[in-house]
């Protein structure tokens, strides 16, 4: 790679070189084909050299053509701005807060000045106490008025955790079997059990992504890979709590409810569409009444929602239409539709209004349930509630893409480098934000899509939190991929402002790469991290497991997560099995290697457990179980007393683990035609749990530590 191509890349933040998250650690240099694809993704040439001069030169004069940044954000203890003019000497500063109020800023010059050519360029210390928000910041200059926007954040995140420890449950919404729902998990499974956990002393649900996935595609059922991260997924909704069911609707999907609620996996491809064909019946009812509360309730819904709303609703109009005879996604649909504001959408919206109105209808009565949930962790006292998750991206065959195609990185998707667990690394194909389109917009995407999922949560995850500082993304013409950096420092700032306001705790997932530093720098702003008993050892993952007071004291802890095999699939290697057949494991030397890895830390666990002393006394282990050749019995009860006993504030339980669930709820690297990802249901009904003696005799094992 030339000078001028690294020096290009540099000021792009493209990383030219990276290491992986290997246990090797691993070093790579960036292909020049890659570098120039992500300089031109971020919209420079670097086609030959005299372009990529010229790129460095306008990089280098972008921040000296304009006066001010779109955006400032700045600690509260630390507010400083920098203007760009002819003549700095005659400057005054002024902040509007949201209420209107206007206040006059002193400030004063922090003497660094530069210049280029006629213009000179000054940092300003803002010496006015401000509380922590957004201001619209007007700052004149010789009399001429410059408009930005100033976000005052925190020191810290929001937390409401103290010395004592609590515990309670990760939960894949989707996986709760209910003798009453409809074959997926609902809002009402979700308030029912809120309520078992308040009886049984749990003080926290986590839940896996409940955002909108494809409605013309159910299959497509990953939470991870939504359509926008704004909204919710009607499949969430209990259809006979809509305030316009009809006993008559059930009887008419009577044998279809039958047959989907008696498999073992869900199948979204007739749950889904049975869901809708009633909903659509409630929404006819609705229409029907041109006047009441819940018509004024929808008009509001509509009105706080705004450009989101009628963005997702006209995307999935558009759709449902598109795709009976377009393969391919909305990138495929005619010019005239391809974004909200092509000439064609307005006559579509004509045309279609009452379907878009349906898509918005199916909209406010899921977030009318969702909030009916809230309600009952308020009653039940929980002390954090539902916890959260934010995917780390989008889908690029999305509702968020195409309403913001600007925003987003075209042709290529985020994707992970070669680690431990994936040596050659993962494409994902998620949509990626430009780091300096989403700061010209404000960084209002994130913020949104932040207080979206802050909704009704006392604690939020943030999927891949690294993507606050970098996201490794891969050209959809290429394997390879690098690293492009966001503005790290913002990201980060306004985590937090937007936790304090909406006041919701904040924990990242770090599984991965990361950066040197970079956990430090989350536990310096309260961000808690994530702790796994699989990951908690000695010598990189393969060595003893930690005992429970050498767990991280700033995080929340688990057995496992949804890509780890549950406790009882783990012992007895079905896991491996399942990835050797697959292919994910290359051939019969390496799956024999793991299996002999796995007797060895069986016996580690084993050992683990015994000096922590956490056996149950009526099933102490009887003996030392060689090649898994049975299931210890109280194994599940010491696993969860384990991690419960930890010196993590946090302890969130995983029923697939307590109820010996032998199957992965997914299967990283592998899709839906390889592995039945997102579709596993428990096996034990949630009116059922609290008189399940495995369950029981786990929740009092949790309790003994917590």
């Amino acid at each position: 790679m030339n000078a001028d191509l690294e020096k290009l890349a540099s000021k792009l933040k493209i990383a030219t070189s990276y290491t992986d998250g290997g246990l090797k650690r691993k070093e790579y240099s960036v292909s020049d084909k890659v570098i120039k694809f992500f300089v031109q993704a971020l919209g420079y040439k670097a086609g030959n050299e005299k372009q990529i001069k010229d790129s460095i030169a306008e990089v280098e004069n972008k921040r000296w053509r304009q006066a001010l940044e779109p955006i400032y954000v700045c600690n509260q203890n630390n507010l400083i701005i920098d203007v760009v003019s002819p003549d700095l000497s005659d400057i005054k500063i002024s902040a509007k807060d949201k209420s209107g109020k206007e206040t006059k800023l002193d400030y004063t010059y922090m003497q660094n000045a530069e210049n280029k050519g006629l213009f000179y360029k000054e940092s300003l210390r803002i010496n006015t106490e401000l509380e922590i928000g957004y201001y619209d910041l007007t700052v004149t200059i010789s009399g001429k008025k410059y408009e930005t926007v100033l976000a005052v954040a925190p020191d810290k995140c929001y937390d409401v955790l103290t010395d004592k420890k609590i515990w309670g449950y990760a939960l894949q919404l989707y996986s709760v079997k209910s003798k009453r729902n409809w074959g997926v998990g609902d809002f009402t499974d979700l308030d029912d059990f809120i309520k078992l956990c308040a009886k049984d002393g749990a003080d926290i649900i986590g839940l896996n992504p409940l955002n909108t996935l494809s409605h013309d595609h159910p299959e497509n059922a990953s939470p991870y890979s939504s359509i926008s991260r704004e909204f919710l997924n009607p499949i969430y909704i209990d259809v006979e709590k809509v305030p316009e069911f009809e006993t008559k609707d059930k009887k008419d999907v009577e044998a279809v409810l039958k047959e989907v609620k008696s498999l073992e996996l869900i199948d979204y491809g007739k749950i889904y569409p049975l869901k809708i064909s009633v909903l659509e019946k409630c929404f006819e009812r609705f229409k029907a009444k041109k006047s009441g509360d819940r018509k004024k309730a929808f008009d509001k819904f509509c009105k706080t929602y705004g450009e989101a709303l009628d963005n997702l609703a006209l995307f999935q109009s558009i759709y449902e239409v598109k795709t009976k005879e377009i393969w391919g996604g909305w990138r495929a649909w005619p010019d005239d539709l391809k974004s909200p504001s092509a000439k064609g959408v307005k006559q579509f919206a004509k045309e279609h209004q009452d379907r878009i109105d349906f898509f918005k209808f199916m909209q406010f009565e899921a977030f009318r349930q969702f909030d009916k949930v809230s309600e009952t962790i308020k009653e039940s006292g929980l002390k954090i509630g539902l916890y959260r998750d934010l995917a780390v991206g989008v889908g690029q065959d999305s509702a968020e893409f195409w309403g913001g195609n600007e925003l987003f990185m075209q042709e290529a998707g985020t994707g992970a480098p070669p680690d431990a667990f994936f040596p050659a690394g993962q494409k994902w194909r998620l949509g990626t934000f430009l780091p300096q389109a989403l700061k010209d917009k404000k960084y209002i995407p994130f913020i949104n899509i932040l207080r979206a999922n802050m909704q009704n949560a006392g604690a939020l995850r943030i999927d891949h939190v690294m993507s606050l500082m970098r996201l490794y993304v891969i050209p959809d013409a290429y394997d390879e991929g690098t690293y492009i950096y966001y503005n790290f420092e913002d990201m980060l700032n306004i985590v937090a402002l937007e936790s304090q306001l909406n006041k919701c705790m904040i924990v990242g997932e770090s599984i991965g790469n990361v950066p040197a530093g970079f956990l430090e720098a989350l536990a310096d702003k309260n961000i808690y991290s994530l702790s796994v008993l699989w990951a908690e050892r000695w010598e990189s993952g393969w060595g003893d497991f930690k005992q429970p007071q050498f767990y991280p004291n700033n995080a929340f802890a688990s057995v496992a997560t949804h890509d780890i095999a549950p406790l009882k699939m783990w012992w007895f290697g079905y896991d491996i099995e399942v990835s050797a057949s697959l292919g994910l494991i290359a051939n019969d030397g390496e799956k024999l290697s793991a299996y002999h890895k796995r007797e060895a830390d069986r016996q580690k666990l084993l050992s683990a457990l015994d000096y922590a002393n956490v056996w149950p006394k009526d099933r102490f282990r009887s003996g030392n179980y060689i090649y898994g050749e049975s299931y210890p019995e109280g194994i599940e009860e010491a696993v969860e007393a384990f991690v419960a006993k930890s010196a993590s504030p946090v302890y969130l339980a995983q029923l697939e683990d307590i109820l010996h669930i032998t199957q992965m709820q997914n299967l990283p690297g592998t899709d839906r035609d390889k592995h039945p990802n997102w579709q596993r249901r428990l096996t034990v009904d949630l009116e059922d749990l609290a008189n399940d003696s495995a369950y029981i005799r786990c929740v009092r094992a949790i309790k003994r530590e917590r």
